[in-house]
């Protein structure tokens, strides 16, 4: 089984869409914290953000990295598909059953790498974008905040696999993740909160603190994250197991 989480882990990492999509993750990210300061040193000082609370939303804006792991984990699962080389997998594998878990773990493990760095940059980031302006203030809910972050790192890697799983076809699964990371969960969220809140991209910004109100406690945003997970693994388990293979 290990060999077999390698050459799926090896696969991810083959070509230039991670790291592309990384770097532009990353560059969006600190575009954001630079806007957001700039936006807090423009109001005047009796109405400015404190330390504290400028040092914890300059780590939340991080979570852009998120979008860039989901589509790393869809493309890993997709191009197989639309290259025909899924049912090469399968019978190297030794059955889809083996096949599927071991793309789940390497999809899984790649999230974690990317949520390692994006908890590393953000941690750094207060003191790149303050300097000169204040003095970072750590508290512990900048701590809640950055593990937040890492944690929908890891969740959007494996929802971007899964979501590659069920749709199959590469185009359509980047356009579906993008609507409705975009503009559903939003959408629904503004005409109607207590149904948008149970979105999988609004319970990531639960988890993150995002701010937006309405939203659900982190306790019940764990939960929900968990539950769009186990229902995704499942469909895509099914799918995977008794569908026939391009």
């Amino acid at each position: 089984m290990g060999d077999l989480i390698g050459a799926e882990w090896r696969k991810i990492w083959t070509g230039r869409s991670w790291w592309a999509l990384g770097t532009a993750a990353l560059l969006l990210s600190a575009l954001a914290d630079a806007g957001y300061l700039k936006q807090a040193l423009d109001k005047p000082s009796q109405v400015r953000p404190s330390a504290a609370v400028l040092t914890s939303t300059l780590v939340q804006g991080w979570f852009t990295v998120e979008l860039a792991a989901a589509l790393v984990g869809m493309l890993a699962v997709t191009r197989e598909f639309g290259s025909g080389a899924i049912c090469r997998s399968v019978l190297l594998s030794g059955g889809r059953g083996r096949l599927l878990l071991a793309k789940l773990l390497a999809v899984t493990g790649t999230g974690a790498l990317f949520a390692v760095v994006t908890g590393a940059v953000a941690a750094v980031s207060p003191w790149v974008f303050l300097t000169g302006h204040y003095r970072p203030q750590w508290t512990a809910t900048t701590t809640w905040t950055l593990l937040g972050v890492m944690l929908v790192v890891v969740t959007g890697a494996l929802w971007g696999s899964l979501l590659g799983l069920l749709i199959r076809q590469q185009v359509a699964a980047v356009v579906t993740l993008l609507l409705s990371t975009w503009l559903v969960s939003g959408g629904l969220l503004r005409l109607a909160p207590k149904v948008g809140r149970f979105t999988i991209d609004e319970a990531m910004a639960s988890v993150y603190r995002g701010g937006n109100a309405g939203l659900l406690s982190i306790p019940w945003a764990l939960v929900v994250l968990a539950l769009w997970i186990a229902a995704a693994t499942v469909g895509a388990r099914v799918l995977f197991l008794r569908k026939d293979l391009p």
